[in-house]
């Protein structure tokens, strides 16, 4: 857990790097492929898990199955171990690639100080709580949307279904970069977050506590609206991060000259940089808080519901974040 950790923090790395290569008119669309080529990963883990543990697919190397019980009472074989054996190729591979086609870029490179001023920037705690709200979102789910299923719909076998949320809000976040590169991103964030919250009220209407009695097709369906939301968000806020950090930067330099407009965006690309980083990093504390909300709602209340209703509340404060500061007339920063 804490190499992958690191690992998601080296991503958020890669992210920065890759925005320094596209002009701001494209950097939705490239950021958005990274990441949603990425985010794959927990698709692939919930649809490939449960499958090669079940098959000795390391034949000497992989050691002993262990004996278990399944529900039609017969005794098998799995290899749970396989779960994270499969990845080792793959990692070898990526390892290799790394280390001979992959360098950092020279201009780009800043001391922890020269990072640190996002610290003081108003517009990064800002992006970090819309960042939470989509990308957090999206790991959350992805965390405790077997967890629900397992929880409320006790005769469904979760496994069939929770690898297809990742894998429809992974694929769509390329689109969701590319839609905000057409029409702005602040305005395709501020749409992306009402529709969250009205997925979010589907949950509650088809939950069997919920007005509906119960209906596993609709409570699917709204969850993989919020899988496509999250996917577009993650898209759409990522783009809003290098224009509005540009912006800023250029506007102080307004009337300086022209040094001080190239200093300016030597600036401006390096803090944005900074603040995709970090709010990479803070997003995915989303996959800590949506599952431990479910398992605290359901052992207080008996029910997710309390949990569902912070999450609309939530998603609330950033519908209206995201329109008083860049999506409204006369906003602050447009974007």
């Amino acid at each position: 857990a804490l190499l992958c950790g690191l690992g998601g923090g080296n991503f958020s790395s890669s992210m920065a790097n890759i925005s320094f290569f596209f002009p701001k008119e494209r950097k939705g669309s490239a950021l958005g492929l990274n990441a949603g080529l990425g985010n794959l990963g927990v698709s692939s883990v919930q649809f490939l898990a449960p499958l090669v543990v079940t098959m000795p697919i390391w034949l000497a190397f992989q050691g002993d199955p262990t004996l278990i019980t399944n529900k039609a009472g017969q005794q098998v074989e799995i290899w749970a171990q396989n779960a994270a054996f499969v990845w080792v190729p793959f990692i070898a591979i990526c390892a290799v690639a790394s280390w001979f086609g992959m360098n950092d870029i020279a201009d780009a490179k800043a001391s922890f100080s020269d990072q640190a001023v996002i610290f003081r920037r108003k517009h990064n705690w800002l992006m970090c709580w819309l960042y939470l709200g989509t990308f957090g979102s999206f790991i959350g789910y992805s965390a405790g949307f077997p967890l629900l299923i397992k929880s409320q719909f006790p005769e469904i076998n979760a496994l069939q279904y929770a690898w297809m949320g990742p894998l429809v809000g992974a694929v769509i976040r390329p689109f969701g970069g590319w839609l905000s590169d057409k029409l702005g991103g602040a305005i395709v964030t501020f749409w992306n977050f009402v529709v969250m919250a009205i997925a979010v009220g589907g949950v509650l209407y088809f939950l069997p506590s919920g007005p509906s009695g119960g209906s596993f097709a609709g409570f699917f369906a709204c969850f993989m609206l919020l899988f496509l939301t999250t996917g577009i968000g993650n898209g759409s806020t990522f783009r809003m991060i290098p224009v509005i950090f540009l912006t800023e930067r250029l506007r102080e330099a307004d009337g300086k000259g022209e040094p001080a407009r190239e200093q300016a965006v030597r600036d401006g690309n390096k803090e944005a940089a900074a603040v995709l980083g970090f709010t990479g990093a803070i997003g995915a504390y989303g996959g800590f808080f949506i599952p431990k909300s479910y398992g605290t709602s359901i052992a207080s209340t008996g029910g997710p519901e309390a949990a569902l209703w912070i999450f609309i509340v939530f998603y609330l404060s950033c519908i209206a974040m995201t329109w008083w500061y860049y999506a409204r007339r006369n906003a602050e920063m447009p974007c």
